[in-house]
């Protein structure tokens, strides 16, 4: 029987999950259904069932979107032929896209243009290393960072660059930096790293509960990178550690015999889930917050679904009466309205 649970802070949402959580709630509420989503908005089962129950369509083909409808591109950034398809199908696009994944793709098309031959280093199949790649073909090697180098053979003649998918381990990262300077000295990477914040954070506080827990359990969905990056991070450290979708996922075997078990969560699983777990776990002596750092990243909704909320309210108020200057707009208090508020207009 457990005896306690050590809970990671920070867990779960991180910025670019909470922008996108939000804007597609926008979409639903301010369109009638179907509204269509190029890819799952983020990968957590929990919250697209939940936004398939609201009227969101999510497919793998902006050709299987019926013209003149409302479209969202997903948080993990798409190619560029994605984009310009999109545009030209829906009534309106709304591009969900995380900054720090598009930042990414700036330093590939920067890179690309200036000659170097570029290392991502990612998962293959991944949504955001599809993305990520398609943004110069020709000069990107994707390279899984468990398989090594060996698939990259650059030009000798040409510069070298290293890019990284957002959400992979901190050592899977370290591993491909270390030998990729090793065989090329003058090797160029970005002066922040390209793994996100969120990332490194969790991946941080997984170490710290590896520490003091016999057993770690990591809330999220099998098609999440980030979320299998902690489990792999916990295992790394010699704990055992499972990925669990929600508390039905636990077998009663792992919590036998054990006293302290860590709980965690990949930056796309509701706290919700997180909080089932730890009943289904049911410690004896409670739970004790381990806490690494504070997160007070905000990323403001994607502009065109800002731009369209403003226009709608000026319309509304048009038809009733002048606007009173100073009033406050309907995303004014965005940053105070998380995405947890917002899967709970949904029902989750």
């Amino acid at each position: 029987m457990p005896t306690k649970v050590l809970l990671a802070e920070p867990r779960g949402f991180c910025a670019g999950v909470e922008m996108a959580i939000k804007a597609l709630t926008w979409m639903v509420q301010i369109f009638e259904p179907p509204v269509y989503c190029y890819h799952e908005i983020v990968h957590n089962a929990a919250v697209v069932d939940a936004f398939e129950l609201a009227g969101v369509v999510f497919v793998e083909d902006i050709a299987d979107v019926p013209e003149g409808r409302p479209i969202m591109l997903s948080a993990h950034g798409s190619a560029p032929d994605v984009v310009t398809a999109a545009d030209a199908r829906a009534a309106v696009l709304v591009d969900a896209v995380c900054p720090l994944v598009t930042k990414v793709h700036h330093e590939v098309r920067r890179m690309a243009d200036k000659g170097f031959e570029i290392i991502y280093v990612g998962h293959e199949g991944h949504d955001e290393a599809v993305g990520a790649v398609a943004e110069a073909p020709d000069s990107v090697t994707l390279v899984d960072p468990g398989s090594g180098l060996d698939v990259f053979r650059p030009d000798p003649a040409a510069p070298v660059a290293l890019l990284a998918q957002t959400t992979l381990g901190m050592y899977e990262w370290s591993g491909i930096l270390d030998e990729a300077s090793d065989r090329y000295p003058d090797l160029w990477t970005a002066r922040r790293s390209d793994l996100c914040y969120a990332t490194t954070n969790r991946q941080t506080a997984v170490g710290i509960l590896s520490e003091r827990s016999d057993l770690i359990l990591v809330v999220g969905s099998e098609n999440s990178s980030n979320t299998q990056a902690l489990v792999r991070v916990a295992r790394k450290a010699g704990v055992v550690a499972h990925r669990v979708d929600g508390p039905d996922s636990i077998d009663p075997e792992w919590l036998r015999d054990v006293g302290v078990v860590g709980v965690t969560a990949g930056a796309s699983a509701p706290d919700r889930r997180v909080q089932e777990v730890i009943e289904a776990i049911a410690p004896t002596e409670g739970v004790e917050l381990v806490r690494v750092t504070e997160e007070d990243e905000y990323f403001p909704l994607p502009p065109r679904l800002r731009r369209f909320a403003q226009v709608l309210q000026a319309l509304v108020e048009g038809g009733f009466a002048c606007r009173t200057p100073g009033r406050a707009g309907p995303l004014d208090a965005d940053r105070e309205f998380g995405a947890t508020g917002a899967l709970e207009t949904l029902g989750v």
